[in-house]
């Protein structure tokens, strides 16, 4: 059947967009280069843009996809051969679309990502009435989610208000709430859009492999998958409506919830937001709210002693459940002292009536009056023992998106031991909330109150020692597990010094150890814009170095780009007070793999000039050579396959620089068999098949000569590589051989995702002979891989299925 138009453009517009990224993996590298093909057999002759003699360029505009994609039905109209070519190629680049998750009623996930919600929750009914309302306004605009915002100060019970009223509302909603705390009391800290679209996505039931990159694709992924879904979607902590509108829903049945200290213009003029100022609890309620904090820990105690607290709270929730949580867990504590200690703090006076002035960067001077928050807070702070609000401080030294236990360890310079009992009594008292398992966060409010504090009693170097503690320990943690992953990448820095990999070593330690750099990437993150705010130069690029394998094998790039700017920038400054120079190249070739993934072409090779200039500068010849390498792959992407070869020949020659007594040398082999590799690929790529059989069969040797019993996983890459030449030369029997090895290594290798790879390119063997039942064994392997691991990649799972019942039937 003849594909239609619409499907050759939107499949054009998928491959071409994908091909930069590396989106798709070996799927989307095949697919692209299978494009490239197609329209270089185009009947009029030499593609546009041949004269560089490499044939078509990647379509990159959207006028450039439209004139590929005419001429992709040009193609299929020229022989019946090359329509069912194209069609194939069609249905093949469908896969690499990112596939919104199907309805809930066929299956898919019902996410119930709302915090718990609090047992002491009082009143707001105004607020549940008035959502309720809005949802049954039969006069609402049509076509467009019902959005309310609600504003106030911090403390007032914004997000306990979501929570309960998301709760109190979720029957209507069948299909599941999302929640994401935006973490917006600062531009520095707040979240953006991207990575809340990553994690809503994977809890749409959309495979982490299967997540794009860039925000764009994760937007248009999410629309998809919320398109008919009735859903909850809270934003908490809004800093900014440019940080929400990214992540509205766009079914018409969803409720969206955000709350925001800032009234909501864009979302009101132009999103037709309902927006809710919400103000602090009555007295009455203010006095039934501590006394649920308190409960009955405590002896009967007069009305008039509970309202005086109540009324030195200023009926804000967060003083009310900071204060009564003191008074839950501190027998000795009367009622009346915490009322008059509050009385003081308010009104600025301690108990000798003398002026008090507390550290806080936002009073006016002496005797300025505290806000209730802060006067419940400081309340509780004077009751902690020493030692625990010296951690109360030092945790606060940073705005850390959480604090686990190890970090609260090295901000104190404790145990961990000492740090957990000290977390514990920090939440207990409601100067911490716990928000999983040995991992709390702040209110902001709170981490301002404990910042203050230590800028007051332990002074800029304090602080700045506590964030070097952290910062250290994570990149110890970091670099361990960053080895774990890829102990075979060459790295800079001397986080790496000593580690070596357990003789019995499970198969799944790289799995886990990415999993643990997973968990810790938005604290990595944060770790390095305090370390460089702080000017611990040689710790940001470190830490940068730390993250490579996390960010390439799992992407994130727009904090990719955004860390390693810092992290070139660290490495400058280190280098001209006598730092590792070799370092800023390296940060400026790890930058423009974020652009690179980013879809950045112009700003990843102006990065990787950059690189190839600081490493030649330092006599650094193996980070020059890894710079050229990057172009290489990037012109490899962009189908300049002549442009490509010749760089890696230039990074190759760069290599044959190194002697014995060199930086780099023990790595040389095997960059030199990788750049063979490529160098293969290339030549493929140009068709020219039988100058590229020569260094595919060289990177083969290299690999297996290298030292530790040779590089298995690579020479089952190499293989795979030969399959594609021989398959592309019109030799299905002698790809096969190829693939026959491809196979072998990977299953000896353990490489389960990898061996799916090579199972499913043997299967385009033998059908390209009509051997249908050995295709579908293959086929059956294949998705044997995908379902051991885990199905990481349901949609790879999914399309091996598809084809089996294609030959089945």
């Amino acid at each position: 059947m003849e594909p239609v138009l619409g499907m050759v453009v939107s499949a054009v517009g998928t491959v071409a967009s994908g091909a930069l990224s590396g989106a798709g993996g070996e799927l989307g590298r095949r697919t692209s280069e299978r494009l490239f093909d197609l329209l270089s057999r185009h009947p009029g002759g030499a593609a546009d843009g041949d004269a560089s003699g490499d044939g078509p360029t990647l379509p990159v505009t959207a006028s450039e996809r439209s004139a590929a994609a005419l001429r992709l039905m040009e193609l299929v109209h020229s022989s019946p051969q090359a329509a069912r070519d194209v069609s194939e190629w069609v249905r093949e680049a469908a896969w690499l679309a990112p596939r919104p998750v199907p309805a809930v009623a066929h299956g898919a996930s019902r996410p119930r990502m709302l915090p718990p919600t609090t047992a002491v929750f009082t009143d707001r009914a105004d607020v549940l009435a008035w959502l309720t309302a809005l949802l049954d306004d039969g006069n609402r605009p049509r076509g467009a989610p019902v959005l309310a915002a609600l504003t106030g100060p911090g403390g007032i019970g914004k997000t306990a208000a979501v929570v309960h009223c998301a709760l109190e509302l979720a029957d209507r909603f069948p299909d599941g709430v999302l929640f994401a705390d935006l973490n917006g009391a600062s531009a520095g800290t707040a979240l953006p859009p991207s990575d809340v679209l990553a994690r809503f996505l994977e809890r749409l039931g959309v495979p982490p492999a299967a997540v794009p990159g860039d925000e764009a694709r994760q937007r248009d992924l999410y629309l998809d998958c919320t398109a008919d879904r009735r859903m909850i979607v809270v934003l908490d902590n809004a800093h900014d409506d440019a940080q929400v509108i990214p992540l509205l829903p766009a079914s018409a049945e969803c409720l969206v919830l955000v709350t925001s200290r800032h009234r909501p213009g864009r979302l009101v003029a132009q999103h037709g937001a309902r927006p809710f100022a919400l103000g602090p609890l009555s007295s009455e309620d203010s006095v039934d709210l501590l006394r649920r904090v308190v409960g009955d820990r405590r002896p009967a105690v007069p009305d008039h002693a509970v309202r005086a607290v109540a009324d030195g709270t200023g009926g804000i929730p967060l003083a009310l459940c900071t204060t009564g949580a003191g008074l839950a867990v501190r027998e000795h504590l009367s009622w009346e002292r915490v009322a008059h200690r509050l009385s003081d703090r308010i009104h600025g006076h301690d108990r000798e009536d003398t002026a008090v002035r507390d550290a806080h960067p936002d009073d006016d001077g002496p005797g300025t009056p505290a806000d209730p928050v802060r006067a419940a807070q400081d309340v509780a702070y004077r009751e902690l023992t020493p030692a625990c609000a010296a951690l109360y401080r030092a945790i606060a030294a940073a705005a850390w998106p959480t604090v686990t236990v190890p970090c609260a360890a090295q901000a104190a310079d404790v145990r961990e031991r000492e740090a957990r009992v000290l977390l514990e009594r920090l939440s207990r008292v409601h100067l911490l909330e716990e928000v999983g398992e040995e991992r709390y966060r702040f209110h902001d409010l709170t981490r301002a109150h404990a910042r203050a504090l230590a800028s007051a009693e332990d002074g800029h170097t304090g602080i700045s020692a506590a964030v070097r503690r952290v910062a250290v320990g994570q990149l110890r943690f970091a670099a361990a597990a960053d080895f774990r992953v890829m102990p075979k990448r060459w790295r800079l820095g001397p986080a790496y010094q000593g580690l070596v990999l357990p003789a019995e070593r499970d198969p799944a330690d790289g799995k886990r150890a990415l999993a643990s750099l997973r968990r810790e990437r938005e604290n990595l993150a944060a770790v390095i814009r305090s370390a460089a705010q702080h000017g611990f130069d040689d710790l940001v690029w470190q830490l940068c170095e730390a993250m490579w394998t996390l960010h390439l094998r799992l992407g994130f790039h727009a904090q990719w780009i955004d860390t390693h700017v810092l992290g070139v920038e660290a490495a400058r400054r280190s280098a001209a007070e006598f730092g590792d120079r070799r370092a800023v190249g390296r940060m400026w070739t790890q930058l423009a793999f974020g652009h690179m993934g980013a879809g950045h072409a112009d700003e990843a090779e102006a990065a990787l000039r950059r690189a190839e200039v600081a490493d030649r500068d330092c006599g650094h010849h193996r980070g020059e050579a890894s710079a050229v390498e990057a172009r290489g792959l990037l012109r490899l992407r962009q189908w300049e396959f002549t442009a490509a070869e010749r760089y890696f020949e230039e990074a190759r020659e760069i290599l044959d620089r190194i002697g014995p007594d060199d930086d780099g040398w023990r790595d040389v082999p095997r960059a030199t068999a990788l750049l063979t590799h490529h160098i293969g690929r290339a030549l493929t790529r140009q068709r020219r098949f039988t100058e590229a059989a020569a260094p595919l069969y060289d990177a083969l040797a290299r690999f297996r000569r290298l030292d530790g019993g040779g590089d298995r996983y690579n020479e089952g890459r190499v293989y795979m590589s030969l399959g594609d030449l021989h398959l592309d030369a019109g030799d299905p029997d002698q790809a096969r051989v190829c693939l026959d090895e491809a196979v072998k290594v990977m299953t000896e290798d353990g490489a389960g995702l990898q061996l799916a790879d090579a199972l499913q390119a043997r299967a385009r063997c033998h059908r390209a002979a009509d051997r249908t039942t050995q295709e579908a064994d293959d086929l059956r392997g294949a998705a044997g891989c995908y379902e051991d691991a885990g199905n990481d990649d349901e949609a790879a799972l999914a399309r091996v299925r598809a084809r089996l019942a294609e030959i089945e039937t």
